[in-house]
């Protein structure tokens, strides 16, 4: 199973490095493929008054510092062509965000590394429609049509994060990530699901307690993988505290979504 797990931002070297220490079982565990999440940048925040991050050239040390000392693979979000070429030099998996899903120049620049490319879906974009976010990166790898199995071979995956529900809400369809899987693996974002954007007055706001009730649901429908930040303190996050899951929760989640996938193999 896919696993990408940690904090929503570079906090701190301190902060990211005691989350890194805290996920070491999933790392020994073989029953996950895992990868450590972590963000240098986010562009896309409420307010010019949020934190964004450590930046570019800051982040990508960090985050080298966390492979090297924990052997972690690693994924992380590009915002802009220029970063491709230096995040693929660190990141196992260039992430495309949301808002960005189809921005053709970002998705080919990912597209020109070897890197896996994960996709998460628009939150205002119809999920057949992420066919076409797919086959930009594979036509620029020159790998055809987008099928389930060619986009796992070529490394492309997609991410369902859910769907703006009127305003300050979201909404998961569960339809969702199975019409996506007839084009490319498909991992569940359990925590950006439960954004409640706009409602923290400048800021995101989230309901965390509807995270294992999403990512058990998304287990039934037969997802590749799960997505989670997760915090020591997440109501003392620099970015979405309010829909991030506590590291000890999500130790107990794992173990669950474990034996449900096993029910719907």
């Amino acid at each position: 199973m896919i696993w990408m797990a940690g904090p929503c931002v570079i906090e701190s070297e301190d902060s990211l490095f005691r989350i890194a220490s805290a996920l070491q079982n999933y790392r020994d565990d073989n029953r996950f493929d895992f990868y450590f999440k972590a963000s240098f940048d986010k562009a896309n925040r409420t307010s010019l008054e949020s934190y964004r991050g450590p930046g570019l050239e800051e982040g990508l040390r960090l985050l080298q510092k966390v492979k090297d000392d924990f052997g972690y693979k690693i994924v992380t979000d590009v915002h802009e062509s220029y970063q491709v070429a230096p995040t693929a030099e660190v990141a196992d998996i260039i992430q495309i965000p949301a808002f960005l899903c189809r921005q053709t120049d970002l998705l080919v620049a990912a597209a020109k590394t070897e890197r896996i490319v994960n996709i998460k879906k628009g939150q205002f974009m119809n999920p057949a429609d992420m066919r076409y976010s797919v086959l930009k990166v594979l036509k620029t790898r020159g790998c055809g049509e987008a099928t389930y199995d060619n986009a796992r071979k070529h490394g492309v995956l997609l991410t369902e994060r859910g769907s703006s529900f009127g305003y300050g809400n979201m909404v998961v369809d569960m339809r969702s990530p199975v019409i996506m899987r007839q084009f490319a693996p498909v991992v569940f974002d359990a925590t950006h699901s439960v954004q409640m954007p706009g409602s923290g007055g400048g800021k995101t706001g989230g309901d965390s307690s509807m995270v294992p009730y999403l990512a058990k649901a998304a287990a039934a429908v037969g997802v590749d993988g799960f997505f989670f930040e997760t915090h020591f303190d997440p109501s003392a996050a620099l970015s979405d505290g309010p829909n991030m899951i506590r590291l000890g929760e999500l130790e107990r989640l794992s173990e669950v979504l474990l034996r449900l996938r096993e029910c719907t193999a």
